[in-house]
């Protein structure tokens, strides 16, 4: 377990040192909250949702905040290859898995840092967060969502070595993931085939878990959303761990 906290807390100390980084990562997420939470609010209705359409999609923003930096950890796998850090890591006698767990929820760690901040910025914007037990199922989801989605993007970051590349596969990957989540529109009013490809996506429960947290109501069974999602994450934890000790040195 040493060698988990020692590459988490590497992580961790990475992030919290970049600040360019912090900063750049609330560009998108604020984007679309001021753009279509206020520009849109007096004009779309979201049936039984008190807090108009801004509210409805505050816990649709803070998963992509998350979602975006889970998955963009794997980078850090590229870079290490690039320079050789990694090299050094995976000839250590320690275990692969140990290395991957460490990457895994320092990603983890730093995306829901990241979700967060937006989390307190959506409250000085009028969100009213349901409960206090309710903040911590909404942390608790964003967690899951940190871990699962950093565990893939290490599974594809083992398989590659160019980061650009990387960066293309993701998003070509994550926005799909984002878009069919039901972050920015409600299950219920989709066509029948929308909806059941929106019910295939693992985003959708996180999203529908963080929402039950702070909103008190979601669209799915928070019950139901917290199964799926941590069976995602197991699945990817175990795909991530098999990937990464693929790797040659």
């Amino acid at each position: 377990m040493d060698i988990v906290y020692t590459i988490w807390l590497r992580n961790v100390k990475r992030y919290l040192r970049s600040k360019s980084r912090m900063v750049g990562s609330l560009g998108m997420p604020m984007f679309l909250l001021l753009v279509l939470g206020f520009g849109l609010n007096s004009v779309v209705a979201i049936p039984g949702m008190e807090q108009g359409y801004i509210g409805f999609i505050m816990p649709g923003i803070i998963s992509m905040s998350v979602l975006f930096t889970s998955v963009f950890a794997g980078i850090q796998i590229i870079w290490d290859k690039q320079f050789g850090f990694l090299k050094e890591t995976l000839v250590a006698p320690v275990s692969r898995l140990e290395i991957m767990l460490g990457q895994t929820f320092g990603g983890a760690t730093t995306a829901v840092i990241q979700g967060f901040i937006i989390l307190v910025l959506s409250l000085f914007m009028g969100l009213d967060i349901s409960s206090i037990s309710g903040f911590g199922i909404a942390v608790i989801f964003m967690l899951l969502i940190g871990i699962s989605f950093t565990a893939f993007g290490i599974a594809i970051a083992s398989r590659m070595e160019d980061m650009h590349g990387f960066q293309l596969i993701m998003n070509f990957v994550i926005f799909p993931i984002f878009g069919l989540s039901g972050a920015l529109f409600p299950i219920d009013s989709l066509p029948g085939w929308a909806r059941y490809l929106t019910l295939l996506d693992p985003l959708t429960y996180g999203v529908e878990g963080i929402r039950y947290g702070l909103l008190g109501s979601s669209q799915i069974d928070p019950g139901i959303s917290f199964v799926v999602l941590s069976g995602f994450t197991i699945l990817m934890v175990i795909l991530g761990s098999y990937l990464f000790r693929k790797i040659s040195v």
